[in-house]
């Protein structure tokens, strides 16, 4: 099930839900078709890796898990807490993003 995506790679969001509400992060990644994005420090998890010929004692990693779009909001520019996201297009045709609670232009 693929959905539309206002958040993308590099963009600074606030968790909405979760064990890491209020907390803020950049996107690393964004998976559309899970509907879901990795957020720097967001969502950390831990991994047992079994021994190999690379690592090979073997140990628990700490990680960051994907989370669901549902649970991030954009963060405003301006003000810092989360907004909603439109479209406009500027006079010289680019279709930009924009915080809907400022108005200020996400791309630029």
């Amino acid at each position: 099930m693929s959905m539309r995506v206002k958040i993308k790679k590099g963009d600074r969001v606030v968790v909405l839900s979760g064990r890491d509400k209020g907390r803020k992060g950049e996107v690393i990644g964004v998976f559309p078709q899970e509907g879901r994005a990795l957020v720097q420090g967001i969502n950390m998890v831990k991994r047992h890796e079994r021994p190999s010929q690379v690592n090979p004692s073997g140990d628990i990693q700490v990680r960051e898990a994907k989370i669901h779009l549902s649970n991030l909001g954009h963060e405003d520019p301006e003000t810092g807490k989360p907004t909603r996201v439109g479209y406009r297009f500027l006079d010289d045709g680019r279709k930009v993003r924009f915080a809907r609670a400022s108005g200020v232009n996400i791309d630029d």
